[in-house]
């Protein structure tokens, strides 16, 4: 049976799979701070409907407020265990249905069932951030298993802690001309792909936001993860077919039961 992954550029997917769509980090801004959108035309409408939203931490451009309030109204949205404590903004969503989740709680979503699992990442709102929840991970269990690794290092239980999926939407990027601790560049993530060694691979998290004033920096950080990843994962995960989508774009997969 098939599952459709869109990619609407930085962490932000659409996957859609047993009549239940699943969102990622919803990131719908032009603009966020030092950051410009720039490539990929903004998320239509359309890409804001799902049936639950998954955010992985609290950094701004993953648990981004302004982007969450445009959900509909009833949609369920899971959040790192202590979000709405660390950021106010969430307390005032009141039409989501918040779920709070720590690496090892499930959830269900119609005919889903949704994972928590560690990731390696600082989990506070703001670097000097006093409260502190778990940077999270993903696992999306219906007709196929895709794993949404949020933002994370490499770290030795990966593959045992997020155990046997199909797909995997992996960082290989960032929107900084460096990656600091707690993050997958290009050959992290081909590393993590041959541990993982799911059947497709979905790189995300590159080339859409950049430091305004930076574009002239250290520019192939922002263009080249995407097809680095590509030629890396051919040489250490041969045995994963790996879909580079551009922003808006599509791929179905069908998976075997």
């Amino acid at each position: 049976m098939p599952v459709e992954i869109t990619w609407w550029g930085h962490a932000t997917c659409t996957v859609a799979d047993s009549d239940v769509r699943v969102l990622t980090d919803p990131l719908f801004a032009r603009r966020l701070a030092h950051l410009r959108r720039r490539r990929g035309a903004l998320p239509p409408p359309g890409a804001w409907r799902a049936d639950v939203a998954l955010v992985s931490h609290l950094h701004a451009d993953h648990l981004h407020v302004p982007s969450l309030a445009r959900l509909p109204e009833g949609t369920r949205l899971l959040v790192p265990r202590g979000a709405p404590r660390a950021v106010p903004g969430l307390r005032r969503l009141t039409g989501l249905r918040v779920t709070e989740m720590a690496p090892g709680e499930v959830t269900d979503v119609g005919a889903l069932r949704v994972r928590a699992v560690p990731a390696r990442h600082d989990g506070r709102r703001l670097p000097v951030g006093r409260h502190h929840s778990p940077a999270l991970g993903y696992v999306i269990e219906g007709e196929a298993r895709t794993y949404f690794a949020g933002d994370t290092g490499l770290f030795d239980e990966m593959a045992h802690e997020v155990g046997p999926v199909d797909v995997a939407l992996l960082p290989v990027g960032g929107w900084g001309p460096y990656l600091g601790e707690g993050h997958l560049d290009a050959g992290r993530a081909a590393e993590a792909l041959s541990r993982l060694a799911p059947g497709s691979a979905v790189p995300v998290h590159y080339g859409t936001y950049w430091p305004i004033g930076m574009d002239a920096v250290r520019p192939h950080e922002f263009h080249a993860p995407g097809d680095e990843f590509v030629r890396l994962a051919a040489e250490r995960a041969p045995g994963v077919a790996v879909h580079r989508l551009g922003h808006g774009e599509s791929v179905r997969l069908e998976v075997a039961a």
